[in-house]
């Protein structure tokens, strides 16, 4: 297997990535940059246009992840926000805006790019709510989001890395990345 770059700002989501493909034999390193966003509801159309970008920057196997956090009673935001979301008001910000209902999805998409414009997607999604105040200590939304049939956040869970959508999604690629016919070269 040849390595496959990873290609974000977010080292953290690096880190996590790095652990969960490691334990399908499958290496990845950090390929730094900041890729443009577009301007999309769409977290898939998001993704993709991240990984073409990503492989014009490298030209090599790249894998980029974006992910949203879509609250039902706020009709699906931050969604596709959730990273500007988060730098601007942060989860006390989201937790200000919070009814009653609590309901809420995390989607994660992995977006994989080894050749121009061809890329694979796989996405997931867990279903869950979001908490009265912040629990834990870790990064992004992981401290307000408490999956469904868990009574604790993101941040809490010692397994989450074996729950998550990241993780789900993450496992959706490395079965199909396994299980590829080896490319004929470049």
């Amino acid at each position: 297997m040849s390595e496959i770059l990873f290609a974000s700002s977010n080292k953290n989501k690096f880190s996590e990535a790095k652990n969960i493909l490691s334990k399908f034999g499958i290496k990845l390193k950090f390929l730094r940059c900041h890729l443009r966003e577009i301007q999309s509801s769409d977290l898939e159309e998001i993704a993709r246009d991240k990984a073409i970008q990503a492989f014009w920057l490298c030209s090599k196997p790249v894998i980029v992840e974006d992910d949203g956090l879509f609250i039902n009673s706020l009709n699906g935001f931050p969604g596709p926000y959730s990273s500007f979301i988060f730098k601007t008001i942060g989860n006390k910000g989201i937790l200000k805006l919070m009814s009653v209902q609590r309901s809420a999805v995390f989607r994660s998409v992995i977006a994989y790019c080894e050749e121009k414009e061809d890329v694979r997607l796989f996405s997931e999604d867990i279903f869950g709510k979001i908490s009265k105040q912040e629990l834990g200590k870790k990064w992004g939304f992981d401290p307000i989001f408490i999956p469904r049939g868990q009574s604790k956040t993101y941040s809490q869970l010692e397994k989450k890395n074996i729950i998550s959508h990241r993780y789900l999604a993450l496992r959706k690629f490395a079965n199909w990345y396994l299980r590829k016919p080896l490319s004929s070269g470049p």
